[in-house]
C-alpha cells in the first residue's frame, strides 16, 4: 500500500501585504507614533482592531504558555472563531511560525490544501480575522509566552476541525 504524499509547508517570512487575507500583523514598523508621557513613551498607536462584540462579547487579554512540538511538526488540526478575532503577541524576542488556511467554497471547514506556513520575528504579532482557520501556537522554543487578546461571551466561538492523517508537515 503506498503511502499518501504529503506536503511539506514552505515557510515563508511573515508580512503585512501577504497576510491580509487572513489579519493583520502586529508590527511597530509603519505604525503611527504618538508621543505621550511628557515625551517620555512613544505609543504605537491603534495597531489592530479587536473584534469582540458579536453576541455580547467582550475583549479580554490573556497569557498563553505554548511549548515546542516535535520535530517535524505535523499538520492535523485546524480552528477559527466565527464571531470574533483573536490576536497573539510574543513576549520574548524569539521566532515563531503562524499557519494559515481558507475556508472551503461552503464555508464550514478549512481547505486544507490552501495552508500557509509564516516564520514572524519575536516583534512580530498576528490578529486572526474573525473566521480565519488557523493552526494552535506553534513556538519554536522550549516555550514561550504570547499575550493573547480575544473574545469572552456568549455564543458559539471556536470550530476545529481534525484531518485524520497529517495534512502537511513543517520543518523549521
Amino acid at each position: 500500500m503506498t503511502q499518501p504524499h504529503i506536503p511539506i509547508l514552505d515557510i515563508q517570512p511573515l508580512n503585512k501585504e501577504v497576510f491580509v487575507p487572513f489579519g493583520t500583523v502586529i508590527e511597530t514598523d509603519g505604525a503611527q507614533q504618538i508621543s505621550i508621557n511628557q515625551g517620555t513613551t512613544t505609543r504605537f498607536d491603534a495597531m489592530s482592531p479587536v473584534d469582540a462584540e458579536e453576541a455580547g462579547g467582550q475583549p479580554i487579554i490573556s497569557l498563553f504558555r505554548g511549548t515546542r512540538r516535535p520535530n517535524p511538526i505535523e499538520i492535523h488540526l485546524l480552528e477559527r472563531h466565527p464571531i470574533g478575532s483573536q490576536a497573539f503577541m510574543p513576549l520574548s524576542q524569539h521566532e515563531w511560525l503562524v499557519v494559515v488556511a481558507h475556508g472551503n467554497v461552503a464555508g464550514d471547514a478549512p481547505d486544507f490544501s490552501t495552508l500557509a506556513c509564516f516564520k514572524a520575528t519575536g516583534i512580530q504579532g498576528v490578529s486572526y480575522n474573525r473566521g480565519t482557520w488557523h493552526h494552535p501556537l506553534l513556538t519554536l522554543q522550549a516555550s514561550q509566552d504570547f499575550l493573547v487578546i480575544d473574545r469572552q461571551g456568549d455564543g458559539h466561538n471556536l470550530d476545529e476541525v481534525w484531518h485524520d492523517g497529517p495534512a502537511a508537515i513543517i520543518q523549521p
